[in-house]
């Protein structure tokens, strides 16, 4: 026992290492982990006795963690969407597979099961992705995280449900009748426990805080969590609803916070361990025979869930896009569903096989949210918007203007053009592909339309025949190009100014149309040196045509520098990058005695050489001699081929 303990343990620990250097959720390293060395697997770890109780206690911290993280303020905030597009995708999704499940050849209460089961997402593994992707702010991610409340709580009636509808005995009005008598064993556990938390337990905790020991008060936590499992499991009831009653009683307690620390090593060991169970109890060679059918089902998972929210987010006036993002993100089966799906294998509701295939189902859904999540918006807008209306909204903000600018791209510098433009009275209008700050800035009264600015039917839906000029404000190397190629043979007189980070594709833009490229990093050097010159008292009209003398040179001044220790790594990346690159002639090199046209250095130039103190010009016939330093202009690549030549004479 402790040594198949312990193998699967140190299975879970490097397959959860593994897995987060893959970006994968933690919960599917542990189911991996039972279905490797469970029964199925290696049958490394075959007694299930002692794991199934510990991931039991696992499964009654994660009800007690979601009960203390259960707000009323916070249902009440939001009850608009939490009831209303919570509730609509909860009754939808689960009355859909309920029926497509008893089509199957279920029986009612195992279709009821199974369609709880599909019909709830990962409350932890969406969050958790939202969350390192900085999305959970946008009002999709507040869409998913209301459908997600709403399923957490109806987890709890299902809970409930399923030890009754595994009785064979309940059938018809003997079904209501226990139904009904569960419903009022479960409202006098929830008076009974808010009783004693109202009146009993702040006490408590109030004497055991005073104590001031972390080990009291945890073991404090725990106690009462087991106490009122095991009250609830003694009514007849399951043993995650007596925890998630006393969650949240203690939830409105000042002692919430606390109590969450303490309890969550216990809640992910545990649950950790339930996970592992509820692999060991897959039959993969199963799933592998009906690869076909796992398959199509997750298909028809994704497809369905998602749609569904979208249709309840749509009935309650929710965004068609924003609704179909926050379905698309909540298409898995959650961890609750695991719990729906040992319980009633536990009481016999549902057999191995449905239960082997389920989790199959479960686990590669799970592992495809990361993906779905990142790429959420993205297949929204693909999904909801048809280039035809992209293009009749634009062609509708383009109708009416003429000789306006053309703005392609709404970031912060798009934005800072049309302050301008607005200032100087120029008509201007803006294209972008964020469907949030394209809403956002239309209710503010911004001249901005949704459409992709490298598109030709875009592009003249705006009125590129009728514009003076078209500012590219992207750094996206690919639309550029494809912009530039496509605006000369629409419009010929309009020209093209085109914003880009640096200078390395100034010269493939100028030539392939652009009238004006502002690298940013060159131009923020010039306003640098600017300043600095002016404050040494330079005349502002020298400094004024130094500037315009290095503009008109395409920032030759600029080119090239010296690497230090920090910048190189960076730099080293890209081979094609020019630098500067001193080298000292010894007594040993190959260039002594030799003249400049005469080293033959290819594609690296030597801006100056240095001697005793004194700068040369690196003209064809100076003798180069011991103790010179040249001074290389080139790439990185270059550079090392010139330096061998220079020093070793090949």
């Amino acid at each position: 026992m402790y040594t198949e303990f312990l193998t699967l343990l140190f299975a879970a620990v490097l397959l959860v290492a593994v897995f987060r250097r893959l970006g994968l959720p933690a919960i599917l390293a542990y189911l991996i982990a039972g279905i490797l060395l469970g029964p199925h697997g290696l049958a490394w770890a075959t007694e299930q006795a002692m794991m199934h109780t510990l991931g039991e206690l696992g499964v009654v911290f994660l009800m007690f963690s979601l009960g203390l993280e259960f707000s009323l303020s916070k249902l009440i905030a939001m009850r608009s969407l939490v009831i209303g597009v919570g509730g609509l995708q909860v009754i939808l999704t689960t009355a859909l597979f309920c029926w497509i499940g008893w089509l199957w050849g279920l029986t009612l209460p195992q279709a009821l099961v199974v369609a709880g089961t599909l019909s709830l997402s990962s409350t932890a593994v969406v969050i958790k992705q939202l969350g390192e992707q900085k999305q959970l702010h946008t009002r999709r991610a507040q869409l998913g995280v209301s459908v997600l409340l709403f399923q957490d709580l109806a987890v709890v009636p299902l809970l409930v449900m399923i030890p009754i509808l595994a009785e064979p005995e309940a059938q018809g009005d003997a079904l209501l009748v226990a139904v009904a008598w569960a419903s009022i064993k479960g409202l006098l556990a929830l008076l009974g426990l808010l009783a004693v938390g109202k009146w009993l337990l702040p006490s408590l905790f109030h004497e055991v805080a005073r104590a001031r020991s972390d080990e009291l008060f945890v073991l404090s936590a725990l106690l009462v969590a087991l106490l009122a499992a095991s009250l609830t499991q003694w009514m007849g009831l399951s043993m995650a609803l007596g925890a998630f009653l006393a969650g949240m009683m203690l939830g409105e307690s000042h002692y919430r916070h606390q109590l969450e620390v303490d309890i969550k090593p216990f809640r992910d060991v545990l649950m950790g361990l339930f996970f592992i169970t509820i692999g060991m109890a897959m039959d993969w060679q199963q799933v592998a025979h009906h690869w076909w059918q796992v398959t199509g089902i997750v298909v028809l998972l994704v497809l369905f869930k998602s749609v569904l929210v979208l249709l309840a987010g749509r009935l309650m006036g929710e965004r068609k896009r924003d609704a179909m993002a926050a379905g698309i993100m909540l298409s898995q089966v959650g961890e609750f569903g695991f719990v729906l799906l040992a319980l009633a294998l536990n009481h016999g509701l549902l057999g191995q096989d449905i239960v082997s295939l389920l989790i199959g189902i479960g686990v590669i859904s799970i592992a495809i949210t990361p993906w779905l999540v990142g790429r959420s918006q993205e297949l929204a807008r693909w999904l909801t918007r048809s280039s035809l209306l992209s293009q009749s909204e634009v062609a509708q903000s383009g109708l009416s203007k003429s000789g306006h600018v053309i703005i392609a791209g709404f970031g912060r510098a798009g934005q800072t053009c049309a302050r301008f433009l607005k200032l100087e009275g120029i008509p201007f209008l803006a294209l972008d592909l964020d469907p949030e700050r394209v809403n956002e800035a239309k209710l503010a009264g911004e001249q901005v339309a949704f459409g992709d600015a490298s598109r030709r039917e875009i592009l003249l839906a705006a009125g590129l025949q009728r514009a003076r000029l078209v500012i590219v404000t992207f750094d996206d190397a690919k639309r550029i190009g494809a912009m530039l190629s496509l605006i000369p043979g629409l419009a010929e007189g309009v020209k093209i100014v085109v914003r880009t980070q640096d200078d390395r594709l100034l010269e493939q833009y100028k030539q392939a149309g652009a009238h004006e490229v502002v690298p940013e990093s060159q131009e923020g050097t010039l306003m640098l040196v600017s300043h600095l010159l002016l404050h040494c008292d330079v005349p502002i009209g020298r400094v004024i045509r130094r500037m315009e003398q290095e503009r008109n040179s395409q920032y030759s001044f600029l080119h090239g520098f010296y690497w230090g220790g920090q910048s190189a790594p960076d730099l080293e990346r890209d081979q094609n990058l020019e630098r500067l690159h001193p080298l000292v002639l010894s007594e040993q090199a190959w260039a002594i005695g030799h003249k400049v046209q005469e080293l033959s250095l290819e594609a690296v130039h030597i801006k100056e050489v240095q001697r005793g103190g004194d700068v040369l010009e690196p003209r064809a016939e100076l003798l180069l001699g011991v103790g010179d330093t040249l001074v290389l202009f080139g790439t990185n690549a270059a550079i090392e081929q010139a330096e061998q030549r220079l020093l070793e004479g090949h």
